[in-house]
């Protein structure tokens, strides 16, 4: 499989320009979602090649490296914008704590981060808005919104903050 992205790769490079960017997202917005292949962020937002950071695990979750690369984003490269995306139809709200007692009877060390999986989709996006909203760490908590994206139509519906 990894042969197949390297030649994709190749093809790539082939037709390849340099467009010139700066690093910093012209937008200033960084965008932090699930892993889920079968969300594509740039079309679902309209997004092009430069207009936003994005940070992607498992739930789309904010956890402690979350804001680091939020930090990152705000304070050396100009963000001021966080949007959140989860899922309809997620892998997380099927996984519990449990997971990590199974590592750890199968490889004999206990892993040292939280699974982070949820039941309620709408309540995790409001706890991971508080994480951002609340971190000493990032510069521009102000425009912090949370969404749910439909899998099945493709739709993004706004999760209230209250």
């Amino acid at each position: 499989m990894t042969d197949r992205l390297v030649e994709a790769n190749q093809r790539y490079a082939a037709e390849f320009a340099d467009p010139g960017m700066d690093a910093r997202p012209v937008l200033k917005v960084a965008v932090v979602a699930c892993m889920d292949a079968r969300l594509d962020l740039h079309a679902a937002l309209g997004l092009e090649l430069g207009d936003c950071h994005t940070i992607r695990n498992a739930g789309g979750v904010v956890t402690d490296d979350v804001i680091r690369s939020l930090t990152i984003s705000q304070r050396a490269l100009g963000t001021r914008s966080v949007v959140l995306i989860h899922h309809t139809n997620c892998g997380m709200e099927t996984i519990t704590e449990e997971f990590r007692h199974d590592l750890e009877m199968e490889v004999g060390q206990r892993p040292s981060w939280a699974v982070e999986s949820f039941r309620d989709v709408d309540q995790d996006v409001r706890q991971s808005m508080q994480r951002v909203r609340t971190s000493p760490f990032l510069l521009s908590t102000e425009d912090v919104r949370g969404f749910v994206f439909d899998v099945r139509t493709g739709e993004l519906r706004e999760v209230d903050a209250a």
